[in-house]
């Protein structure tokens, strides 16, 4: 069984190679690529995963996990070699349900429609981006439809981002969420809102760039197996446990721009750097979910740095760096200038108490679309609409509305908003439970110390990457199932003071 193990390991690390040569081919196009080598970018990083899927689903790869079946089965449950064997045989039979030429063309569909698209936003143009999506749509069901033991058309798209959750469950615990959050919401913008003009001076970029990376090292984000440059769209990467990169944007007149997005990515990027070495190369070597990966980066930009206790040992020295623009605003003001709640038409702009909106919006839409149930033509109305209803505000365009987020235009229609949400909620109950474990953890905080913190979540979270689902993980963690209780008290907490609700 050990020398079987031996084997099963070498194919998957040969697999992982490919992939990770094509996230890097990804990376690069995101980053450095000149505008002309996108169409090209986009068949190489299409071969490369097609290559990848081939290997996965080598038959060798089944006979191996066949053999291996029973072995795992006689180890403890919480052992590396039940998950490995456990984990591996999950995604193989997921790949297996997939042709690999599938697989190629779509990757070679999604390139082309990232460069309509690209073109389309700024032009405010959703009906030349409109052809490509609907392909997108079709190829979409076309994936869910080799899984034919799915209760829902979007199940298995779901579980491409976030492994054992379905599309009820999915809509009921939004639903309930967002019962709680259209009311707060409300409350809260019919006050006045925070004055955020101190953020809105001009600072410098290469200063902004360097207080941000400095606190991300603090927080533990490990400079010699990471770097971090300026994108359009921050985003982090992964090629090995050894090499986790992160990306920010810098805006002059925004200093909560590049603050606050290397924060977030520095959160996934502390978890891929703080799993099991042991793991190295194995389909165990990442983060068990969306959802799960997404706590990590608002557990970090969200309730720490945009925290009180945090900013009452970082604010000196953000005043020190910026002192003709800081000298003299107070920390209350400050505080309250991050934490700003207002109805806003951009996702990624969004604060902690709206933003989940915006996500449960794109959530149910999907759902809407794979059902049939709404067409790709009236999708810009239906965007409208929501948003209206939900946040009392309404695009004036389509830029700022169906065509502000990239996903649908690189990925398929389905799975790929749910994951910000869950996040949020999970990074409630995971930091509640920290705090339980551990209540010094602010008064460390006010000291610019997270050693405890960050020891904490990869003892509990990081080391283990994918060998337990995101459902198992959380029950490990913090003794309950997922639950949105934690993280609505914490939401309520925050800024019933913040606005004296």
């Amino acid at each position: 069984m050990e020398t079987k193990l031996a084997q099963l390991k070498s194919l998957l690390i040969e697999a992982s190679n490919l992939e990770a040569a094509a996230r890097l081919l990804a990376w690069d196009r995101n980053t450095y690529m000149p505008p002309g080598g996108g169409p090209a970018r986009g068949r190489q990083i299409a071969t490369l995963r097609q290559l990848a899927h081939e290997k996965w689903t080598d038959p060798q790869v089944g006979r191996l996990l066949d053999d291996l079946g029973p072995y795992a089965e006689s180890q403890p449950y919480e052992s590396d070699e039940a998950g490995l064997v456990r984990v591996a045989r999950r995604l193989y039979d997921r790949l297996c349900h997939v042709p690999s030429w599938f697989m190629a063309d779509f990757y070679g569909h999604t390139s082309v429609t990232y460069e309509a698209w690209s073109q389309a936003r700024p032009e405010n143009d959703f009906g030349r981006v409109l052809p490509y999506l609907k392909k997108t749509l079709d190829l979409s069901r076309q994936y869910s439809g080799y899984f034919s033991d799915q209760e829902h058309v979007a199940d298995p798209l779901i579980a491409l981002q976030d492994y054992g959750m379905k599309a009820t469950t999915v809509r009921d615990l939004f639903a309930q969420l967002r019962q709680e959050l259209v009311p707060l919401v409300q409350t809260i913008t019919a006050q006045p809102a925070a004055d955020d003009a101190c953020l809105r001076q001009g600072y410098p970029p290469r200063e902004q760039l360097a207080f941000a990376l400095e606190i991300v090292r603090q927080f533990g984000y490990d400079l010699e197996r990471g770097r971090m440059d300026e994108t359009p769209h921050p985003f982090t990467t992964y090629f090995s446990i050894g090499d986790v990169r992160i990306t920010t944007r810098v805006q002059e007149h925004d200093l909560s721009e590049a603050l606050f997005s290397t924060m977030h990515e520095s959160g996934h990027a502390m978890y891929e750097q703080g799993i099991c070495q042991d793991y190295e190369g194995t389909p165990l070597a990442r983060g068990t979910s969306s959802g799960m990966h997404e706590s990590q980066s608002r557990l970090w930009e969200n309730i720490v740095g945009r925290s009180r206790r945090f900013w009452e040992g970082t604010y000196p020295r953000l005043q020190a760096t910026f002192s003709q623009q800081l000298g003299d605003v107070s920390l209350d003001t400050f505080h309250r200038a991050v934490n700003r709640v207002s109805r806003s038409l951009i996702r990624t702009d969004a604060d902690e108490v709206t933003y989940n909106l915006h996500v449960l919006l794109r959530f149910d839409l999907e759902l809407d679309l794979l059902e049939g149930t709404l067409t790709l033509a009236d999708l810009p109305e239906a965007w409208r609409a929501r948003m209206e209803a939900d946040l009392g505000i309404v695009p004036p365009d389509d830029r700022d509305g169906v065509l502000q987020d990239v996903h649908w235009y690189t990925d398929f229609i389905g799975g790929q908003f749910q994951g910000y949400t869950l996040g949020n909620i999970i990074s409630g109950q995971i930091y509640a439970a920290a705090l339980a474990a551990h209540p010094e953890i602010e008064d460390e905080m006010a000291q610019g110390a997270f050693g405890t913190l960050h020891g904490w979540l990869v003892e509990n979270v990081y080391r283990h990457g994918r060998k337990f689902t995101a459902d198992e993980l959380i029950t490990r963690v913090t003794g309950r199932p997922l639950s949105i209780e934690p993280y609505v008290r914490y939401l309520k907490t925050k800024y019933g003071a913040l606005y004296e609700l």
